[in-house]
Formats: C-alpha cells, structure tokens, sequence
C-alpha cells in the first residue's frame, strides 16, 4: 500500500520560530511514506543558512529529489520539490501566471514527477497557489488547461496535491474537481484533514486531487507534538493503490 504526503514545510522553520531541517525529516520519517511534495523549500538561501534544503531532507530519507525553483535571487532559490525511492523520471516544471493587477506577488510554480507504483506510471504533479484569490483562481485554470491536466501525456493514474490555499468552498476547488476527484471526498473513513494553522488546525487548504484510476483507502493530517511544531502547516497524507 503505498502511501504519498503533502508537506508546506515553510522553509523548515517551526511554530517555536525554530530552524531545524532534521526536524522536518524526522516528522516525515515518522510518516513512511513512498512520495513526497514539498512546499515552500529554501536551497542556498542566506537566510537559512545557505543549506539545500530539498536535497538534504531527501538525503535523510533515503530518497530521489527533484526540486523546482519558483523564485530564483542569485543564487537563492525558493520553491518545491517531489521526493520518491520508486523509479522515477521528471515530465516537466514551470511557473504559475500571477495576477497582472498585482505585481508584488510571490512567484508560484508547479512540478510534475512520473513515479513507477507497482510496476505502473502514476502522474504527480505539485505545487502551491498564491494567497490572493483572483491570483489563485488564474493559477487553478492554468493547471486545468493544456499545459498541465490536459496536457497529452497526463494520461492514466494522477496525483495532484500540494498547498492550494484555497478552501473546499472556492472556484479553485471547483475548478480542479471538474477534472479529478478530491481524495478526501473517496476515504472509507473521515479522519480529520485540516492542516492550518499546525498548532489549531481549522483550515483544509492543502489538498489531494486524483484520477479514477486511484483507489483512495485513507487521508489524513497527521497531529502530534512533533508535526505541530516543526511547521505552521501538518502535512497532509493519503494511502492509496493504483487500479
């Protein structure tokens, strides 16, 4: 049964305003799972001490890492990454539109990771909306059209996931459900989802989207003291077969 997380690791510094990649390895080590999206990574950044980020958390679990810049200074980078021990081969990154009316938004992107599961292509793709909501909506139709969901080669099993910031109420909600199923909505059992804020979760808004092709046996956001402080998200996983 393998089993994917979602992850805004908000560049690895917890609810205690702590630093600690190790921490944030540990919390998804306790998880077990086979694929990771990561959001909100920093690589070679000064302000958090100029560590890979991406690439060390994969080290730590034992796992391939293909990491996607969305803001690049220099030679900072910001951005989110698919981590996996299955095969695995990149499809594609690029950017998120923002919002022309705007102009100071964080640039967002989108990373697509096919991942073999049991002998089977399985299409991941992840990524993190903006905060504004005529910003996120551009960005989810981006991700409906052909560049992405439509895109020729998304055929057969699919998992999109990762920080929407958007809740189960929003035209972005809508918009990706009118390609693929929330994951949530498939789980045999409810087991409580909402990832934000970590210390008081009341918000869904990091999400599992997927194709019928994926058999969907649980979902879940992970509460316990060490995922409540180590970001002010929980990661969010499913466990799931491909049929």
């Amino acid at each position: 049964m393998p089993r994917i997380v979602t992850y805004n690791v908000h560049r690895c510094v917890g609810t205690d305003r702590r630093l600690d990649v190790g921490r944030i390895a540990e919390a998804l080590a306790a998880l077990k799972p086979d694929i990771v999206a990561l959001q909100e990574l920093d690589v070679g950044r000064r302000r958090t001490g100029h560590v890979d980020q991406a690439h060390e958390i994969a080290r730590r679990l034992d796992m391939a890492c293909h990491f996607h810049a969305a803001l690049r200074v220099e030679e900072e980078q910001y951005g989110d990454a698919i981590l996996t021990h299955f095969p695995e081969r990149l499809i594609q990154v690029g950017p998120l539109p923002g919002y022309d009316r705007i102009r100071a938004l964080e640039p967002r992107g989108v990373l697509w990771v096919e991942v073999e599961v049991d002998g089977r292509p399985v299409q991941v793709i992840n990524t993190h909306l903006g905060l504004v909501p005529r910003e996120q909506q551009i960005q989810a139709q981006w991700l409906a059209g052909p560049r992405w969901l439509e895109h020729p080669q998304r055929q057969g099993p699919t998992i999109l996931l990762g920080d929407f910031n958007a809740t189960a109420s929003s035209v972005v909600y809508r918009t990706l459900t009118a390609h693929l199923m929330p994951a949530r909505g498939l789980a045999p059992t409810k087991s409580p989802t909402s990832t934000f804020p970590s210390r008081f979760p009341a918000l869904r808004i990091d999400h599992l989207f997927v194709s019928p092709h994926i058999r969907v046996l649980d979902v879940q956001a992970p509460f316990s003291p060490l995922t409540r402080a180590a970001s002010d998200h929980l990661p969010l996983l499913m466990d799931f077969e491909v049929v």
